[in-house]
C-alpha cells in the first residue's frame, strides 16, 4: 500500500478548486490508508477532518425518519461549514438506502461551493468506482466519474478524464 505523499495531495487539492465539482476522491477500501493519506492532507493544509457519520447522525436524530431523505443535504451542508477546503472520512451512512441519496452526487453538490476531498470506501473496478459488492443493498457503482481520483490500493492517482473548467456546464 502506498500512501499519496501530503504535498501531492495538496497539489491536486488546488487544482480541483478551480473545476466545477470541485472534488477529490481518496479510494480505497477499508485499511487501505485512506485515512491516513487524508489526516497527512490536513497537516499539509491546516484543515480539520470532519467525521461525516459522526456529526451528521447527531444532527439527524432530531429530525423524523420521513424527513431525513429530504433534509440530508442541507444537514450535511450546515456540518461542513464554511471552511475551505473541507475534509470527509467515514461517510457510511451516506449509502444509507433508508436516506434515498446518491452519495456521489450529493458529494457533487457540496462540492460546487467549497473544495472537498473525501475518503471513498469501495475501488476502482473495470473503469466504475464502487462502494460495497454489486447486489448489496448499498451497494453502488459509477462509470469512472472524471473527478481527481487517489486509488490507495494502487498507490497512484487514476489518469482524469478532461475536467471542466469552473462556470461550464
Amino acid at each position: 500500500m502506498a500512501i499519496a505523499a501530503p504535498a501531492e495531495l495538496r497539489s491536486r487539492l488546488e487544482a480541483a478548486s478551480r473545476l466545477y465539482h470541485r472534488l477529490v476522491l481518496i479510494v480505497g477500501p477499508s485499511g487501505s490508508g485512506k485515512t491516513e493519506a487524508l489526516q497527512g492532507l490536513a497537516q499539509e493544509v491546516g484543515a480539520p477532518v470532519t467525521n461525516v457519520n459522526r456529526v451528521v447522525s447527531e444532527q439527524l436524530l432530531e429530525v423524523p425518519r420521513r424527513r431525513r431523505p429530504r433534509e440530508l443535504r442541507s444537514i450535511v451542508d450546515r456540518c461542513l461549514g464554511a471552511g475551505d477546503p473541507v475534509l470527509l472520512d467515514n461517510m457510511e451512512m451516506l449509502f444509507d438506502p433508508d436516506l434515498q441519496q446518491d452519495p456521489l452526487r450529493l458529494l457533487e453538490q457540496l462540492a460546487r461551493n467549497r473544495t472537498i476531498a473525501a475518503c471513498w470506501n469501495g475501488e476502482l473496478r473495470d473503469g466504475e468506482l464502487t462502494y460495497a459488492e454489486p447486489g448489496h443493498r448499498e451497494g453502488r457503482a459509477y462509470p469512472q466519474p472524471g473527478h481527481i481520483i487517489f486509488d490507495a490500493v494502487a498507490g497512484a492517482f487514476v489518469p482524469e478524464e478532461p475536467a471542466r473548467p469552473r462556470g461550464s456546464a
